[in-house]
């Protein structure tokens, strides 16, 4: 670690892209990381997307201002690990992370995760949802949103994963979500705007499907503006990880490296906890007792049976959503 710090020192910098202040409490992490070993860190694209991660990669790859660090839904994970763009890394707490939650190689690995919810405005929103199948409902007519474009946005995707579970489909079939949103499109509910704190605060998309981590950081953000509630869906229980990757062309190869040891060390993981999102040493910490208690405590509750799909799930359902999204919603 020493010499990890001294070769990261010497570089001065990092590069991150797409990570929102208000994104599983990344404003703090990034506050935290900067004041702990004085790196500069140059932010980019905060409301991007993971394909927008993955286009930076590849096209401004041999410039100083490429991205360093990745953070990735896991399908965009598993595409850019098929397309050699990542560097292979195994952070010091890698044995806490288990073994279905990482790349063998050390590509990727899970960082942080969290449930699909239902977030509304309660001031505009009285008679407010809490399955998809509410959702439906023509008094919500132009008003659902998602954080996205599901063939881009890794939040958007996992909203459509939850829908097709909620309509009868399957980690094995996605097409039942795609048909949910285009009918809620066709019926008027669904528009087509990337719902984040400033579209939410405008009263812009008074409902959202979007990660329950995301929501609450919306709800605090706004607080005293919009009375912002947030709902697990009853009959689309849908959880899943995001994940950390560096690029294999990182233009600080140190700094992205210290980052990685950061973000998964305890400080690092109660920092995303803090954040009401579910770090992946969780379970772990929870055992050693380095878990905050707090926060912890904070976390909606859940059933212990929650399942998760497979990576070879997800990149079909993935290669789905991407040759049929544009068409069923025109």
């Amino acid at each position: 670690m020493d010499k990890l710090v001294a070769a990261a020192k010497a570089e001065g910098e990092l590069n991150v892209i797409t990570l929102p202040h208000d994104w599983a409490n990344y404003g703090e992490i990034l506050d935290a990381f900067k004041n702990k070993y004085g790196l500069k860190i140059n932010e980019t694209n905060p409301e991007g997307t993971s394909q927008d991660e993955i286009n930076a990669v590849k096209q401004l790859k041999g410039q100083n201002r490429a991205p360093d660090v990745l953070d990735l839904g896991g399908a965009f994970a598993l595409s850019a690990t098929k397309d050699g763009l990542l560097a292979p890394y195994k952070v010091a707490t890698w044995a806490d992370i288990p073994d279905t939650q990482k790349d063998t190689a050390g590509n990727w690995f899970n960082d942080y995760g969290g449930f699909i919810s239902i977030g509304y405005d309660a001031a505009k929103v009285p008679n407010p949802p809490k399955s998809f199948a509410d959702l439906k409902k023509p008094e919500y007519a132009g008003k659902i949103a998602l954080n996205g474009d599901p063939t881009k946005a890794g939040a958007a995707f996992a909203g459509v994963y939850a829908a097709a579970l909620a309509n009868g489909g399957s980690f094995d079939d996605i097409k039942p979500g795609i048909q949910f949103f285009a009918d809620l499109k066709k019926a008027g509910n669904f528009i087509p705007v990337s719902a984040n704190a400033a579209t939410i605060e405008s009263g812009q998309t008074p409902i959202t499907v979007d990660w329950d981590y995301l929501e609450a950081g919306y709800a605090k953000k706004l607080t005293g503006k919009v009375d912002w509630k947030v709902t697990v869906p009853s009959d689309g229980v849908y959880s899943n990880f995001y994940c950390q990757a560096i690029s294999k062309t990182a233009p600080h190869p140190a700094a992205a490296r210290l980052w990685e040891e950061f973000l998964f060390s305890d400080e690092g993981q109660n920092l995303w906890l803090k954040g009401q999102s579910r770090p992946v040493r969780l379970p772990k910490m929870t055992a050693a007792g380095t878990a905050d208690k707090a926060a912890v405590a904070a976390l909606p509750q859940v059933s212990n049976d929650v399942k998760f799909p497979t990576n070879d799930q997800i990149d079909a359902a993935k290669k789905v959503v991407a040759a049929e999204w544009a068409k069923a919603l025109g």
